[in-house]
C-alpha cells in the first residue's frame, strides 16, 4: 500500500500537515493538491488549533510537479485543473480560522512561494533557496502568488524576483520578509512554535490573522466595522473572560 501523498497528524491540538512526496521534491500533482486540501479539512475537523505545514525529505516543496503537465493528453486542460486545485489548498490554508506556521528545508519553488505566502509565521534553514522558477519553463504564476507576494514583500521586490530568475538565500528572504526566523532544525522550531500557540487563546488569535489578512484586501471603513465587531464579540468568550481575569489580577486591579 502506497504512502498517503500528505500527512497529517492531529496530536495536542497541533495539526502537522505533511508533503509527502520526498523522491519528488514534494511537487504538487493533481492527486497531491486534492491530498492536501482533504488534510486542512480534516485538520479543522479535529479541532486543531494551529497548523504546522512541512515537507518530507530534504526539500520543501519544487512547486508544480513539470513532469505530469507534458504527460497529459491535454496539457493546457490538465494545467488549468492543477492551478485551480492547487489555488484552492493555498486558500484554504489562506482563510483557515486558525494559525499556521511553515517550517521550510531545502527548497521552496514556484507552488511552494504560495505555500510559504499563506502561512503566518515560516521558519527556514539557513541553507534554504527560495524561486519563483515559473519563467525556467515559460508560465505565469499560480497558486495566489501574484496576489500575495507582493503584498509579503512589496512589489518591486517581488517583480525583480519574478522578472530576473534571481533565487533568494534564506537570509535574503528572512530581509524581504518573506521568512520570520532562520533555524537549522526548522520543523522543531516550528513545532515549539505551534505548542505555545496552541497553548493560547485559539479563537483570539485565529480571528487575528484572519483580519490582519482582510486588511490588505477590503476596504478601510469595512475592515474597521469588522474589527469592531470581533473585538466586541471576543471580550465575551470564555478565554477572554479568564485572561482579561488574570492580567487584572497580575497588575493589582482586581
Amino acid at each position: 500500500m502506497s504512502e498517503p501523498l500528505v500527512l497529517c497528524d492531529v496530536r495536542d491540538a497541533v495539526a502537522h500537515v505533511t508533503l509527502n512526496r520526498p523522491d519528488a521534491a514534494n511537487a504538487l500533482d493533481l492527486p497531491t493538491a486534492h491530498a492536501l486540501l482533504s488534510a486542512l479539512d480534516h485538520a479543522e475537523q479535529e479541532g486543531a488549533r494551529v497548523v504546522l505545514l512541512t515537507g518530507a525529505g530534504p526539500r520543501f516543496c519544487a512547486g508544480g510537479d513539470v513532469t505530469t503537465f507534458l504527460a497529459a493528453e491535454d496539457p493546457a486542460a490538465y494545467v488549468a485543473e492543477l492551478a485551480t486545485t492547487a489555488g484552492a489548498a493555498v486558500r484554504r490554508l489562506v482563510d483557515l480560522p486558525i494559525p499556521v506556521i511553515a517550517a521550510v528545508s531545502g527548497a521552496a519553488a514556484g507552488a511552494g512561494i504560495g505555500l510559504v505566502c499563506a502561512a503566518d509565521i515560516v521558519v527556514a534553514h539557513p541553507g534554504t533557496r527560495f524561486a519563483l522558477a515559473y519563467a525556467e519553463i515559460g508560465l505565469t504564476p499560480d497558486c495566489e502568488v501574484t496576489r500575495m507576494l507582493p503584498q509579503v514583500i512589496g512589489l518591486r521586490p517581488a517583480l525583480a524576483l519574478a522578472l530576473t530568475r534571481q533565487v533568494l538565500t534564506a537570509d535574503s528572504a528572512a530581509a524581504l520578509g518573506l521568512v520570520t526566523e532562520l533555524d537549522p532544525e526548522p520543523d522543531a522550531r516550528g513545532a515549539e512554535l505551534a505548542r505555545t500557540i496552541a497553548e493560547g487563546p485559539a479563537e483570539a488569535l485565529g480571528l487575528t490573522r484572519q483580519l490582519m489578512r482582510a486588511g490588505l484586501v477590503t476596504d478601510r471603513d469595512e475592515h474597521a466595522r469588522r474589527e469592531v465587531e470581533t473585538i466586541s464579540s471576543a471580550v465575551g468568550t470564555p478565554a477572554a473572560q479568564e485572561l482579561i481575569s488574570a492580567f487584572l489580577a497580575r497588575s493589582g486591579r482586581r
